[in-house]
């Protein structure tokens, strides 16, 4: 039997608040994860330049300077806040994620991406739970406005026999 994680649990909603979406994809910032992995941000950023060939363009990415000024200017923030933003962050997918619990091989970086990659398999697990939703009001609408031309029909038939035509 695995041992259970000695580390606190980290709730969701802290990992959800530091995903963001970049480019048409879910990621989440050096800064972020280095801070949820207990390293600094210079340490994890150095990882990933040691061995930056496990790091394709589908895994991690830099902001460009564009996506970088659009995402500073989307948050309200303090100048304590900004420290360590004075560059383009790293963004990392999901699969970079992964690949990030290989470099950082500490306990806590394990259990963390473990609960990270947890927290994207529910989110895409709700999105697809949605989808069907959406769907189905998407089917019921339809039928809706097919009903109401039946009705508007009926409706029309109904005052013409109570007012024929002269």
């Amino acid at each position: 039997m695995r041992k259970q994680s000695l580390l606190p649990s980290l709730p969701d909603e802290i990992i959800i608040n530091k995903i963001y979406l970049i480019r048409g994809q879910k990621i989440m910032i050096d800064r972020d994860l280095a801070a949820l992995y207990g390293v600094a941000t210079k340490v994890l950023k150095q990882a990933v330049k040691r061995n930056i060939e496990r790091f394709p363009e589908d895994f991690m990415f830099e902001m460009s300077d564009e996506e970088f000024q659009n995402w500073r200017s989307q948050f309200v923030t303090s100048n304590s806040e900004m420290m360590g933003l004075r560059y383009a962050p790293y963004c990392f997918t999901e699969q970079g994620l992964t690949m990030l619990s290989c470099i950082l091989n500490s306990k806590k970086a394990v259990d963390t991406n473990i609960r990270i990659i947890r927290v994207f398999t529910k989110m895409r697990e709700m999105l697809l739970t949605h989808k069907d939703i959406l769907l189905k009001l998407e089917k019921f609408e339809k039928q809706l406005v097919h009903n109401n031309e039946d009705i508007q029909l009926i409706f029309k038939a109904l005052k013409q026999l109570i007012n024929p035509p002269q």
